[in-house]
């Protein structure tokens, strides 16, 4: 399966429309503009939010902890690194390899991979795609790969 994560153009905060490969809307994610660090609410079709990936303010590197349903799912932490970022992932037991700044990585779980993230071109503002082998692994994967671009930014 397909998602579409497509940067909202004019807006002031981190705000994304995210669609499956038929272009129906399938999630949203929205920043709080006036909170300390970021904070991104994810939201489904029906604007129900069901999940945050929320900055943890006391730490030398960006650190994002992802959750869902009220519970802190495992978090992400930016590396000290020259050239190229790096990050300790602890989620789902998952591991990421890739160009993170060229949007072009992927998400394993043991020695399997499972997603596949990379930038689409020619595309009026920033749309990227996530390519996805389980669809059970949508929502997490999806929560993973904005956390990384939160980290990407922050600082």
């Amino acid at each position: 399966m397909r998602l579409l994560i497509k940067q909202r153009v004019f807006s002031w905060s981190d705000t994304y429309d995210i669609y499956d490969e038929n272009e129906n809307v399938r999630y949203s994610v929205k920043a709080e503009i006036l909170s300390l660090g970021h904070r991104l609410h994810v939201y489904d079709a029906w604007d129900n939010e069901i999940g945050l990936i929320r900055e943890k303010l006391i730490s030398f590197l960006p650190a994002f902890e992802i959750e869902t349903g009220g519970v802190v799912q495992g978090m992400i932490q930016k590396k000290f690194s020259f050239f190229t970022p790096k990050y300790e992932i602890d989620f789902n037991g998952w591991r990421v390899t890739g160009d993170f700044l060229g949007w072009d990585y992927d998400v394993y779980s043991e020695c399997c991979p499972i997603i596949h993230i990379s930038k689409e071109f020619l595309h009026w503002g920033d749309t990227y795609v996530i390519d996805i082998a389980d669809p059970k692994d949508e929502l997490m994967g999806l929560m993973l790969v904005i956390a990384i671009d939160a980290a990407n930014c922050a600082n």
